[in-house]
């Protein structure tokens, strides 16, 4: 399989000061190093706080990395300014966790989704709102709904809209940050199964920032575990779930009784 976005060495360093003016620093990553193959969904979980969000938003470059670098499409981006990171942000989107806080409720969803055509310098106006309406439609969502405000939909509907919001300039990576955690369990399934859908329909890649290790399993094609700031197991999603190797990773299994190991393999084995 062909790499589309490399991480190397990926470290972050955050620096806080105490009450008296004193320094502390800390590391939330630490030397983490993974690869996304065209096509490919990998999964990143772990307890909070164990730098998943941290390592999503370094591979989004929506934070610098204190050191490591990171390659996306075969050029190294760790450092990338101007038009560079303009080209990369076009190829590599976000949807956040609350899509509440994430869509402007000032601004109706064509704005919002015609905004990232705008940013890019993509088509005229008039084929502009013909897009965001068939980005609506490719989501499931009405298209005459279009001049509706976010706060008019509910929870997974506008999911949708920031999932079609990511999709608008065609990128080659989405990046999931707890996309479904927010979401009830029934939507949570529509939503997953909306987001494998559409990578069947065009092709790109995932990081799927998730705790919920039944929703990995439904999604993911490999997953990493990570556990303070570190990558404790890399591999493929079966394997990782039917014989994790870390004791790490075993415990965060052993945790969710609905997806033990051996629970989950007997039921295979019946279907």
């Amino acid at each position: 399989m062909t790499d589309l976005l490399r991480a190397k060495e990926l470290t972050k360093h955050f620096v806080t000061r105490g009450p008296l003016g004193a320094r502390t620093e800390f590391t939330a990553v630490d030397r983490v190093s993974f690869e996304v193959g065209l096509g490919e969904t990998l999964a990143v979980v772990g307890e909070s706080g164990s730098g998943k969000s941290t390592t999503a938003r370094m591979a989004a470059k929506l934070m610098d990395p204190s050191e490591g670098t990171l390659e996306f499409d075969g050029a190294d981006v760790t450092h990338a300014k101007g038009p560079e990171l303009a080209r990369f942000r076009a190829n590599v989107q976000v949807v956040f966790q609350d899509p509440f806080s994430s869509l402007n409720p000032r601004h109706t969803v064509e704005r919002i989704l015609m905004a990232p055509l705008v940013y890019q310098g993509i088509a005229p106006n008039g084929s502009r709102r013909a897009h965001a309406k068939e980005l609506m439609e490719r989501v499931g969502l009405n298209p005459d709904h279009s001049l509706r405000y976010p706060g008019q939909f509910s929870g997974g509907q506008a999911q949708r809209i920031g999932i079609a919001r990511a999709l608008a300039v065609n990128p080659k990576l989405v990046i999931c940050d707890e996309a479904v955690s927010a979401l009830d369990v029934s939507v949570q399934a529509q939503v997953i199964e909306l987001l494998r859908r559409l990578q069947r329909e065009s092709g790109f890649s995932y990081i799927f920032i998730a705790h919920d290790l039944a929703v990995v399993r439904q999604i993911a094609h490999r997953v990493a575990v990570m556990s303070k700031g570190r990558i404790v197991e890399l591999g493929p999603v079966e394997q990782v779930f039917d014989d994790p190797q870390d004791e790490y990773t075993r415990t965060l299994l052993a945790a969710i009784p609905r997806i033990n190991p051996e629970w989950d393999r007997r039921r295979r084995e019946l279907q």
